[in-house]
């Protein structure tokens, strides 16, 4: 039996059976989630190291923990397995800050995750299945 090829958007880059789309403007993490659901998309959720990996810049994912501090769960509803936090991240901003609710990865350090203030510019991934 043949199964077609799963093909992507114009724009959109292809990565294990998934479909990507990086912005080109920066924004805070509730614009740029908005901006992936305007896409049919979401914020990339990351399963694996792999996917990782593939994802080297610095961008918005689609981590928070908005509704329980310290309790991270990805924007399809499902928990934090895989992390790959800096050293002492997360942090909630510690007494600088303040609160901290939202994830980016850091390309300049190893691709790490930093959590950040939801209203931080970044730019963003979004994922979607074709």
């Amino acid at each position: 039996m043949f199964l077609p090829e799963k093909t992507c958007l114009t724009g959109w880059t292809i990565f294990s059976g998934s479909c990507y789309f990086p912005s080109v403007r920066s924004g805070i993490w509730g614009e740029a989630r908005q901006d992936c659901r305007d896409k049919g998309a979401d914020l990339v959720v990351i399963k694996n190291s792999e996917e990782q990996n593939f994802l080297a810049t610095i961008t918005w994912i689609g981590l928070t923990d908005h509704g329980t501090e310290g309790q991270w769960k990805w924007v399809d509803g499902t928990p934090l397995t895989l992390a790959n936090w800096a050293k002492n991240e997360p942090n909630n901003g510690g007494s600088r800050h303040g609160e901290e609710d939202c994830v980016h990865i850091r390309a300049a350090d190893q691709r790490t995750w930093n959590d950040i203030s939801c209203t931080a510019a970044m730019k963003w991934i979004c994922k979607k299945i074709p």
